[in-house]
């Protein structure tokens, strides 16, 4: 009777995750190719490296505050109105940065519109989406899966970015960039729902919190407030690569193409780490701490950008140090995800998990801003590595007190 349903079950969750992963790799696609157009904008509009890195910066920063908002909406009003409403404002600024000569203008358009776009259709409301329609045996690998998208679009759309600028120009690669991202409407129907939709997860469970409780609850949790300060360095780390990496290639007098597979390469090993980090968060019902796989997933960022800072600067160097960055650069989402919803569970998904990408592009403000500033006064980026290598030893020592046994509330809950 049960065994056509199996099949059914399982198409409806591969369904969502390809919904949310589809997603996630158009707007991150269009959003992580922006930096290989930073020296281009910079001889086209003569505003200087610290002004256009600024409006990259900015971007960041307003990547992250819309996260937690969109959350919250998409938590009271559903996720697929939010989701449309984030994918054409990706695509409308996108499209207007070649009309934009100005340092204001770069700001509204890569800042604004296009950075703010793609907080609304982000990993807060896609992992959110993900997280109340897959069961939760599942979440671990789901997130892993979701997360991978993003990775997959910066894979796939450096190069081609890359490709249509040496063939047609910049400006039609931008606009191109603009058109691919509205392919992900369509995603905004399946993954439509609120967290109504959410049930108790265990029977006697305390009634629904509001908004404002479950941040004041998080607020309130030392481990939930380490958590922020490790995403934290992962922003400053991520931020300052997708910006500056294809800079760093040519300060090394190496071609620019170099730039978009290193970037390329970012992605495709982001791809494997990040569905490794899913299935490690799910291995076993959670048999490895989450909060360790964090911590070493941040030293490893620290070895490796050490020896990058020793290592000849070569061409093969570049990319096998893309691959290793890759391979931690976004699988901390994973069980920085699952410890979020470990913690308060799925109703406030969005909102928390909201808060926690805001400290990751506070982060990710400074990484890109000081980039360009950094490169400014001194010639070098070389100050920048040193600030990631302490950064990432820091961000690997305090995960480790986070507390992730079951906490007060659920606990009681159970009972």
């Amino acid at each position: 009777m049960n065994s056509p349903l199996i099949p059914k079950r399982q198409m409806a969750v591969w369904l969502v995750l390809l919904a949310a992963a589809g997603t996630f790799s158009l707007t991150m696609g269009a959003r992580q190719s922006m930096g290989l157009f930073l020296n281009t904008l910079n001889t086209h509009t003569g505003l200087g490296l610290a002004s256009i890195s600024l409006a990259f910066a900015f971007g960041q920063l307003w990547w992250g505050l819309t996260q937690p908002f969109a959350g919250m909406v998409a938590d009271r009003v559903g996720a697929g109105r939010v989701l449309v409403l984030g994918v054409v404002l990706v695509a409308v600024g996108t499209a207007l940065v070649p009309f934009m000569t100005t340092t204001w203008g770069l700001i509204f358009a890569i800042g604004i519109l296009s950075a703010g776009g793609a907080g609304m259709a982000g990993p807060a409301v896609l992992m959110a989406a993900t997280t109340r329609l897959i069961p939760i045996e599942k979440r671990g690998m789901a997130t892993g899966i979701v997360n991978a998208g993003g990775s997959f679009g910066q894979f796939v759309f450096a190069p081609i970015a890359q490709g249509i600028t040496a063939a047609a120009g910049w400006v039609v690669a931008l606009q191109s960039l603009a058109l691919f991202s509205l392919l992900a409407l369509p995603a905004a129907w399946v993954l439509r729902g609120n967290s109504k939709q959410v049930g108790p997860v265990t029977a006697g469970a305390p009634k629904s919190e509001t908004t404002r409780e479950a941040i004041a609850r998080a607020v309130r949790d030392p481990s939930y407030r380490l958590l922020c300060g490790g995403f934290f360095v992962c922003g400053f780390h991520v931020a300052f690569i997708a910006t500056h990496l294809p800079g760093v290639v040519a300060s090394c007098g190496l071609p620019p193409s170099l730039g978009a597979w290193a970037l390329g390469t970012v992605g495709l090993f982001n791809i494997v780490g990040s569905v490794a980090m899913g299935w490690a968060v799910s291995f076993q019902g959670g048999r490895w701490r989450m909060k360790s796989l964090l911590s070493l997933v941040y030293a490893t960022r620290a070895v490796a950008v050490l020896l990058f800072l020793i290592a000849p600067k070569t061409e093969t160097t570049f990319l096998i140090f893309a691959a290793v960055i890759g391979v931690s650069y976004l699988s901390t989402v994973p069980p920085t995800a699952g410890l979020v919803a470990k913690f308060f569970g799925p109703a406030h998904m969005a909102t928390l998990f909201g808060l926690v990408m805001l400290a990751h592009q506070i982060g990710g403000f400074l990484g890109a801003y000081l980039g360009g500033k950094a490169f400014e006064w001194t010639g070098s980026y070389n100050w920048m590595w040193y600030a990631d290598i302490v950064l990432a030893v820091g961000a690997a020592l305090i995960h480790l007190p986070i507390r992730e046994d079951a906490k007060p509330r659920e606990v009681a809950a159970a009972a």
